[in-house]
């Protein structure tokens, strides 16, 4: 069966254009004949489920393939709470510190998370400037959350992450999503509140938990109302 890149980016419950990245990125199988990219079924739904990814080409998927629902950011970083004064003199130990605060980690996959934020880290840092870095897997984990979330760690002292701006980095937010596609919302929602030179002013204050959220909630609602 010829699958189209609508179909198999439907399959997998993505965006085309990250289907597209991830081909170009040599990320998923395919075969090629000529210009033309051809998907074998077989090979993307094995690929699929090595990775933790849904794969159905039903129209009603069973229910254990169905996508987590579009969660709000705040809700997801109520779930990955706030921690203070985390240690590091660099990424790497800030990292480390950073997995080892947060108690809200299915058990036994604290080490496995670290060493795949080092290897995202190595592709290509995830310092997006102004002093804030979005640590997350590049590739799923072996016991991936069942929801979404986003740690936010302010660190004991900024330190260089290789940031796209060269500054030093003084907060994390460490995310952590059981799909591609949660995730990648999550994210525009992310970086709707840190474009706001008013937010990241209040983040450089280190707010407590209850404060952030409630800063959070009021963007969201302000990002829902455009």
């Amino acid at each position: 069966m010829k699958l189209s890149m609508k179909t198999v980016a439907g399959a997998l419950d993505l965006p085309v254009s990250t289907l597209e990245r991830w081909i170009r990125q040599g990320r998923i199988p395919i075969q090629r004949s000529g210009r033309d990219v051809i998907f074998a079924q077989p090979a993307l739904e094995k690929w699929a489920a090595t990775h933790n990814l849904p794969f159905s080409l039903d129209e009603t998927p069973p229910v254990h393939l169905l996508p987590a629902p579009l969660e709000s950011l705040a809700s997801a970083m109520q779930r990955g709470k706030v921690y203070h004064h985390v240690d590091g003199q660099d990424a790497t130990s800030a990292l480390k510190s950073a997995v080892a605060c947060m108690d809200v980690l299915p058990s036994g996959i604290g080490e496995e998370l670290f060493n795949k934020l080092i290897e995202r880290e190595q592709l290509a840092s995830t310092g997006i400037g102004n002093g804030i870095a979005i640590p997350h897997p590049r590739d799923p984990l072996s016991q991936p959350p069942g929801q979404a979330i986003i740690s936010t760690c302010f660190l004991e002292r900024p330190v260089d992450f290789n940031a796209i701006d060269d500054r030093p980095v003084f907060v994390l937010f460490l995310l952590i999503s059981p799909t591609v596609k949660l995730h990648l919302h999550l994210l525009s929602r992310l970086s709707y509140c840190i474009r706001d030179r008013e937010f990241v002013r209040f983040l450089k204050a280190q707010p407590e938990a209850a404060a952030l959220f409630s800063r959070v909630s009021s963007a969201e609602m302000q990002l829902d109302d455009i």
